[in-house]
């Protein structure tokens, strides 16, 4: 995960947990609301200046944003370990050809279950 895409996910879960628009923290924070909306998407960066803006708009220390976004990020780079270590470990048990890598669950195994005689609750007809 970017920092970018950190900052402005952390910002608009704090806009939306007050309940305010995008126009009304653009407003205060004096920045366009597209802009505001760019960065909150992680699609532009946001200037020291500008956070401070945006961090007093919606009544924030930029510490604490900044402590938020860090422990976010520190999170998803240990959930990204670990799926490494699920995929390493999964391929090195033979699951390479048929392995759906991202989950680590073999896509190529098939369990086929009789049919008919074999169960006695089937009817025959």
């Amino acid at each position: 995960m970017l920092l970018r895409d950190a900052l402005g996910e952390t910002l608009r879960d704090a806009r939306n947990s007050q309940n305010r628009t995008l126009r009304d923290v653009s407003t205060a924070a004096n920045v366009s609301l597209g802009y505001l909306s760019e960065v909150e998407r992680g699609r532009k960066e946001a200037s020291s200046e500008l956070l401070a803006s945006i961090c007093d708009a919606l009544d924030l220390q930029m510490s604490d944003v900044l402590d938020t976004v860090s422990q976010n990020l520190r999170t998803d780079s240990r959930i990204a370990a670990a799926k490494s270590r699920v995929i390493e470990n999964s391929s090195k048990r033979g699951m390479g050809s048929g392995a759906d890598h991202r989950s680590g669950i073999e896509t190529s195994l098939r369990i086929v279950l009789p049919y008919g005689a074999g169960r006695p609750e089937a009817s025959v007809a």
